[in-house]
């Protein structure tokens, strides 16, 4: 599964009218920076920072791998008597929706190949011999998991792992969203880890919101390849190009992105995804699943759903090259 870390510049104009005044909250939260900006109109900052950490709080205690008390660690280690809470819910369901959308691409059960990977929370590569290798397909698929009717998951085995991570944040910027508008803001922009939601327009430029997308070259100062406007919508970003390990014995290296199907990092031309949808959640699982999918197979299946868009930037024989669905 692919991680988020393609980085948004918020971009405003200039020359913007004194009576409006943008609030902005930044932090680190969920192994990443974030930053919130809303009108200063409808709530003090104390207040909103306040339901910011709450919301980060329990998004952490539920979702986070990383945490060896959160539920979901329980999970993982075996607690088949804990029963989830409503973020818990949200999140698998929306899973289960696209492990059948994208015919098993987005997958949360490659928590085990992430792990042996080196990419998981303890950072250590494991041997990946044919015998390792095997015995981690077995851990893999989400159809071996289930929530039962008392609000518990079901395992098919132990030791299968479950990892939100290419999911969760995208779920705390919505859960922040909402948290926003419940306040009575109508215009705001959040962003964890470069994904983010818009809601209304930005109150200093009178315009929608404007971010950049980095351009996906390794080791390269970050420049921005592309803007986007977005209004009452939600983008995210996977990429693979600056996130990997070398196995120290064969100097090979190995990118984050892991092809669920079959346990093997992906190789592929595509350098990075942007998807717009209605929703950060879905944005953030569609982009983790383009990542590993054939980019022709990806691409008709953004083409399916009206309410989604898309953007790769490729490698190409003329360097990058960029693709857009018909309504990016």
């Amino acid at each position: 599964m692919a991680s988020r870390f393609m980085f948004f510049f918020f971009l405003t104009l200039l020359g913007c009218s004194p009576k409006h005044e943008l609030v902005v909250h930044r932090g680190y939260a969920l192994g990443t920076s974030y930053s919130i900006q809303y009108e200063a109109l409808f709530a003090d900052y104390e207040t909103a920072q306040k339901g910011i950490d709450s919301v980060f709080y329990a998004v952490n205690q539920s979702l986070s791998t990383y945490l060896p008390a959160s539920d979901i660690s329980k999970i993982n280690e075996g607690d088949s008597l804990l029963v989830i809470d409503h973020h818990f819910l949200k999140v698998f369901e929306k899973a289960d929706e696209l492990y059948r959308i994208t015919q098993g691409y987005f997958d949360p059960t490659v928590g085990a190949w992430v792990n042996a990977y080196g990419f998981g929370p303890d950072q250590k590569m494991q041997n990946l011999s044919s015998r390792v290798r095997d015995s981690l397909k077995e851990l893999t698929s989400w159809s071996k998991i289930s929530l039962t009717s008392s609000g518990t998951i079901k395992k098919s085995h132990p030791s299968i792992y479950l990892d939100f991570n290419a999911i969760a944040k995208g779920y705390a910027v919505d859960v922040i969203g909402d948290f926003l508008t419940g306040l009575g803001s109508k215009n705001h922009l959040v962003e964890i880890g470069g994904e983010l939601v818009a809601k209304g327009q930005n109150i200093k430029s009178g315009f929608p919101w404007r971010v950049g997308i980095d351009r996906p070259i390794e080791k390269e100062d970050r420049v921005i390849q592309n803007i986007v406007e977005l209004q009452d919508y939600a983008l995210a970003t996977s990429g693979n190009y600056r996130k990997f390990r070398i196995d120290k014995e064969t100097g090979e290296k190995y990118v984050h992105s892991i092809n669920p199907l079959n346990g093997e990092p992906v190789r592929s031309n595509i350098l990075s995804v942007s998807v717009k949808a209605p929703n950060c959640m879905t944005a953030d699982a569609f982009a983790t699943a383009l990542m590993v999918m054939p980019f022709e197979q990806s691409k008709k299946l953004i083409e399916q759903d009206p309410s989604l868009s898309a953007y790769w930037i490729l490698t190409g024989p003329k360097g990058l090259e960029e693709v857009f669905s018909s309504n990016w």
